[in-house]
């Protein structure tokens, strides 16, 4: 490890590729309930808030990139994972397998229109040090 000083502060954003906008920007505004950010402009992008990190719904194709969807869980943060599936699932969402407890958290995964995979995510302990 280094002894230097750190140069990063914190991670600002994450995108979240899809091949439609507006079905991914409704979404996750009107079924996630994240909060809208902004457009970029004309370009089939937008950002989405989650309180500490924001998302960033685009279209790669347009921006010059092949579409991947993300393959590793984007977890996202919840008070009670129970409470926001019976939520969701009024709402849409199928979810994949049954909740996971880590001993330290909870866990829940689903995937968004374009197969990205999300995770309903609740720290209920601190992880023990070794």
């Amino acid at each position: 490890m280094s002894s230097s000083a750190p140069v990063i502060a914190g991670v600002d954003f994450l995108c979240v590729p899809t091949r439609n906008y507006e079905a991914a920007a409704s979404f996750y505004g009107d079924v996630l309930g994240l909060p809208f950010g902004k457009r970029w402009g004309s370009m089939p992008a937008g950002e989405f808030e989650t309180g500490n990190l924001t998302l960033v719904v685009w279209e790669p194709e347009a921006f010059g990139s092949a579409f991947q969807p993300r393959t590793d869980p984007l977890a996202l943060r919840v008070d009670d994972v129970e409470a926001a599936r019976s939520a969701l699932e009024s709402r849409g969402v199928e979810f994949e397998g049954d909740l996971i407890d880590s001993g330290s958290c909870h866990q829940l995964m689903f995937r968004d229109p374009d197969g990205n995979l999300l995770d309903l995510h609740h720290k209920y302990a601190p992880v023990a040090a070794e």
